[in-house]
């Protein structure tokens, strides 16, 4: 999104800072600017693109439905933060901005990372669909012939950006690619 010169505000959770430095090696200050910068630096985007908010910034602009997102992705999503969203909770700024995207009658999307599903993550799942939220479990396809743990998000990605109107080029197209067509 970056890339594509959008504006991006990133909530970070501090389940998520734990994912990204057991998983990716990142190491996010817990200040939101520094974790900005370091972010800017390893991205290397244009510093007025990026905003990181703190995840108690009631005073940021996508807490508040006069200055709504008009499109969110939580990614990761876990199910309790599923479970928040799905009943109206806003105990952090994830949820919070959720509330308003809904409320507002914005585009949601959440990318549920939790396997298997519980019966009351389904239900929450199909309470949230029933309110117009997309929600699409990180289960990456396969038939792009991936050969790297990046292709496979690479597939995510290319599915997040499709879901939110915005080109890629990260995958091929079903039909597209003669690889899959056999030919």
């Amino acid at each position: 999104m970056l890339a594509a010169d959008y504006q991006v505000y990133l909530l970070i959770s501090s389940a998520a800072r734990v994912v990204l430095a057991t998983e990716h090696g990142l190491k996010l200050p817990a200040n939101p600017e520094a974790a900005q910068a370091a972010l800017v630096e390893h991205l290397g985007c244009a510093s007025d693109k990026l905003v990181v908010c703190g995840k108690e910034d009631w005073f940021s602009p996508v807490a508040s439905g006069s200055a709504a997102p008009k499109q969110m992705v939580v990614c990761p999503c876990s199910a309790g933060s599923v479970a928040a969203i799905a009943h109206g909770m806003s105990d952090n700024l994830i949820e919070r901005a959720a509330d308003v995207v809904l409320k507002e009658r914005g585009q949601l999307l959440l990318v549920v990372r939790e396997t298997p599903f519980s019966t009351l993550h389904l239900e929450n799942m199909l309470k949230l669909s029933h309110m117009g939220v997309t929600i699409m479990p990180a289960a990456p396809g396969f038939y792009h012939q991936p050969q790297s743990i990046d292709d496979l998000v690479d597939f995510m990605v290319a599915r997040i950006l499709d879901h939110l109107g915005i080109e890629q080029a990260l995958v091929p197209r079903w039909g597209y690619d003669q690889r899959v067509r056999g030919e």
